[in-house]
């Protein structure tokens, strides 16, 4: 069958090669189809033509027998030859049939069939029969020598094994009692007090040490567990008081009598300008802060000291609390503070200056000019002196124009930075800072518990706003406190809510309450108090519409005043929203 397969696959590629020279019908194809197919053995051979219908027609023929018929093995070989197969070959005891492609895209195809000799092929099958047999025959002789050779190993190395245990099985019952007491006495020293050794107690050597060990284990339990419950009542509230000192942002001191540090945390630490990684810890108050030194020792319990950190002067609310054996001083630094309300004040004096000035420079200067103009020609003696003083005045109002126009462009609030902050810690300290300058009054905060809320904003502008509000609240409780009885006390309550793109923040006190006409309320120098310019809420109201919120108020049933400040999470982006709509309406 390879050897017909292999000959039709020849004589195919040859066939299609006289095939493109000669046509069927011509009268010497049949001689040279007869040469094609003598040499290979062939007997009888067909060209078939596949049609359309899937059926096979038969073009030209040599040797073919009338019991022989090539299309029924074309057509059940069609499919194996048209997935790319290069011959379809069947065999039998007494022939053997093979089809290979001419031309595939032609649908032309190869038919050859050979006699085969059935008692040569009976004899092969014979004797592969016979070489099969012994190759099995081998194959099972070497299998059952090699399953005796592995059962034998393993019998053997099982005895081994079986010896070697029942040795060391005698030993270790020889050793067993004082093995047991060296594993105790190791699990004893790793911590385990609540080990007892079981077995032999008797009154032998063995007994007479395991009942020592027991006892001797039954004392440490019973120290250890009375050490350990100290120390997780001790380790808890260090563990606490450290969560605590770490999560404020306030600076917290610890001091004894002597003004000796005995804590401080992180912010303390970097307001301080305390390296603890590369400096080495002070030993007293005095060496880290002598100002805060001064008022411990001069009995004072609040104050406002300065502090020089890296060149650069800071000023600190301290608050000291006197303890049994030391004290506890905690301080913020409100330098940020000050500062806003000293560009509060000179943008007030700036805004004063420039109203009160530029209004009358115009018409000085015009009239300077009208003066030159008209009277010039008229003055004979001294009009040098004349032109010299009009120009003086002229050059003098300019002068006074520009630094009107500075005035004025200092008076401005500057342009916020944004950044991303946590307002749950710029409402903090600023809160922190009102409760130590006010602790008479009842400071509240409530906030959602989500972890830290991002917001994009000016953290100055931001402590500015919530400082003035709550300064504010603080004057409205006080005002009311001065006709008040005595057993009134203030209480401001800070809240925060959350929306989607907002953060809302809300200040309600039980003070004086708003006036009655609360319209102009946010106006620059409108105020109700004695002492106020009315800059206050308008630069908190300017920071807030700057931040993309809005300012509300509201009375409460207490009679106090609930002021809400809603800021946008990202003003950048709503501003940058805001610019598109107008694009697209436009």
């Amino acid at each position: 069958q390879l050897d017909l397969g292999n000959e039709t696959i020849s004589m195919a590629m040859d066939m299609r090669a006289i095939l493109a020279r000669v046509q069927v019908t011509d009268p010497n194809f049949a001689l040279v189809y007869q040469y094609q197919a003598e040499p290979r053995d062939v007997i009888e051979s067909a060209i078939l033509q596949a049609m359309p219908d899937d059926t096979m027609r038969t073009a030209v023929v040599y040797g073919l027998s009338e019991a022989s018929d090539p299309r029924t093995f074309a057509q059940d070989a069609y499919e194996k030859l048209a997935r790319g197969e290069q011959v379809a070959v069947r065999g039998s005891a007494e022939r053997i049939e093979a089809v290979a492609p001419i031309d595939r895209e032609a649908g032309i195809y190869l038919y050859t069939a050979r006699n085969a000799e059935a008692a040569t092929f009976r004899s092969w099958q014979s004797a592969r029969s016979i070489s099969a047999a012994y190759e099995e025959l081998t194959k099972r002789a070497r299998a059952l020598q090699l399953r005796f050779n592995l059962a034998l190993f393993f019998v053997s190395l099982a005895l081994v094994g079986v010896a070697v245990w029942f040795a060391l099985r005698f030993a270790d019952r020889q050793v067993e009692p004082l093995t047991d007491l060296v594993a105790a006495a190791r699990k004893v020293g790793a911590g385990n007090f609540a080990l007892r050794v079981e077995g032999r107690t008797g009154a032998d050597e063995i007994g007479l040490l395991n009942r020592a060990f027991n006892r001797m284990t039954a004392q440490l339990e019973k120290q250890t567990d009375a050490l350990l419950s100290a120390n997780i009542e001790l380790e808890e509230r260090r563990g606490f008081i450290e969560a605590v000192l770490e999560s404020v942002s306030a600076g917290i001191i610890s001091v004894d009598a002597d003004l000796n540090l005995l804590l401080m945390n992180a912010p303390a630490q970097s307001m301080l300008g305390y390296d603890a990684a590369g400096e080495s810890t002070p030993a007293t108050l005095d060496d880290l802060a002598p100002q805060i030194g001064a008022m411990v020792r001069g009995g004072l319990t609040r104050g406002v000291i300065s502090h020089s950190r890296n060149g650069e002067l800071l000023t600190f609310a301290v608050k000291i609390g006197r303890e049994s054996d030391g004290h506890v001083i905690t301080f913020e630094d409100i330098t940020r503070q000050l500062l806003d309300q000293r560009q509060a004040a000179w943008s007030d004096v700036a805004r004063r200056i420039a109203h009160e000035i530029k209004n009358p420079l115009t018409p000085i200067q015009l009239a300077t000019e009208r003066l030159k103009r008209r009277y010039r020609k008229q003055i004979e003696i001294d009009g040098e002196l004349f032109d010299e003083l009009t120009n003086t005045i002229v050059r003098q109002v300019g002068d006074l124009r520009k630094m009107v126009d500075e005035f004025s462009s200092f008076a401005r609030l500057p342009k916020p930075t944004f950044r991303t902050e946590n307002a749950i810690d710029l409402i903090r300290q600023s809160l922190f800072l009102q409760e130590v300058a006010h602790p008479a009054v009842d400071y509240r905060f409530q906030a959602p518990d989500e972890g830290p809320l991002r917001i994009r904003c000016d953290r100055h502008q931001l402590g500015q706003a919530l400082t003035n509000t709550l300064k504010n609240a603080y004057e409205a409780i006080e005002a009311k406190a001065q006709s008040a009885s005595v057993d009134y006390r203030g209480r401001i309550r800070v809240e925060v809510e959350t929306a989607e793109d907002s953060i809302s923040v809300s200040v309600e006190d039980n003070g004086i309450g708003l006036p009655q006409d609360r319209v102009n309320i946010l106006e620059p120098y409108v105020t109700t108090r004695e002492k106020g310019t009315g800059l206050g809420l308008a630069i908190v109201n300017k920071i807030v519409e700057e931040h993309g919120g809005e300012m509300t108020f509201t009375s409460v049933e207490t009679g106090g005043t609930r002021v809400t400040m809603r800021f946008a999470r990202d003003p950048l982006a709503e501003e940058s929203d805001a610019q598109t709509t107008t694009k697209n309406e436009g």
